[in-house]
């Protein structure tokens, strides 16, 4: 694929380029909470159930909505009302104007470039079947807060 991203506008990009823009890091599918005072989207090492941890990639990706109701589909109408999306997440760096970053399997040609840059959820996510209170495991790993 030409760079597309580079000459489209997200709302130009068909669904094939779309979905291209997932890095796949998983962190969409944590659990996220919101801090009451401040307002802060707080990241945890939570992973939706359909998660496999092992991989850090949905058991099944083409069925989610229906096995995991709340499951957001990430559409351009979405992606301008949502504020926890990870700084690194491409459609928000696109979003804002910014260049998809190195790692990109977009621009290393490699998908394994996120895991090993250390941006996926791979192997350090537990599942909400077997975590207890959600509060216990917030998490600030490189990449989740605009401070990074």
């Amino acid at each position: 694929m030409e760079k597309f991203w580079e000459k489209l506008s997200l709302s130009e990009m068909d669904t094939e380029q779309w979905e291209a823009l997932c890095d796949r890091c998983g962190r969409c599918c944590l659990h996220k909470l919101r801090d009451d005072d401040t307002d802060e989207v707080l990241f945890t090492n939570v992973a939706c159930c359909l998660l496999n941890v092992d991989s850090g990639q949905c058991k099944d990706y083409e069925n989610r909505h229906k096995k995991v109701p709340d499951c957001l589909q990430l559409t351009m109408d979405l992606l301008v009302k949502v504020d926890w999306l990870s700084p690194t997440c491409a459609y928000r760096l696109l979003k804002e104007g910014k260049a998809l970053r190195q790692w990109h399997p977009l621009i290393s040609k490699n998908h394994e470039s996120v895991h090993k840059a250390g941006i996926s959820v791979r192997g350090r996510v537990i599942s909400e079947r077997r975590a207890g209170d959600i509060e216990d495991y917030i998490v600030d790993w490189p990449g989740l807060s605009d401070k990074d």
